[in-house]
């Protein structure tokens, strides 16, 4: 039995289909979600979003939100969000360049922080964009 998913962002609808598992990055660690789960509020941290749907595995990054679980429905509302063909990784590789060279200076601890955060995304990014070129069903492995 599937259960709805919707992955939305200020902007659009992200994601929206019938799954049988979504795994969203918490704020404790990984959540996993199946059909008839006890309803939920968390906050979600960024990370990669995976979903399974008919043995199939793909992937979504999102940059940190909420997650709500309803007995009908699971919904993320992400601050920004991107399906894995979206991602540019070239684009990506670079930031997680820029995010290694800006940490080896002197910085503020606020400074470090936002470097720190553009790196987790960046390396985020980088890992689903390789797996997608691996193709649907690859793995969860990055």
């Amino acid at each position: 039995m599937p259960i709805r998913f919707e992955l939305v962002t200020a902007e659009r609808v992200v994601f929206q289909d019938d799954v049988d598992v979504v795994v969203v990055p918490g704020v404790e660690g990984e959540l996993g979600v199946l059909p008839r789960h006890a309803p939920l509020l968390t906050v979600i941290q960024p990370g990669e979003v995976r979903l399974r749907k008919k043995g199939v595995e793909f992937s979504l990054v999102v940059t940190g939100g909420f997650l709500e679980v309803r007995p009908d429905k699971v919904t993320v509302l992400a601050d920004a969000a991107e399906r894995a063909e979206e991602i540019d990784a070239a684009r990506a590789e670079a930031a997680m360049k820029r995010a290694e060279e800006r940490m080896k200076g002197k910085l503020t601890p606020e400074d470090m922080h936002l470097a720190e955060s553009a790196l987790r995304r960046a390396a985020v990014r980088l890992k689903v964009a390789r797996r997608r070129r691996r193709g649907p069903g690859a793995g969860v492995e990055g």
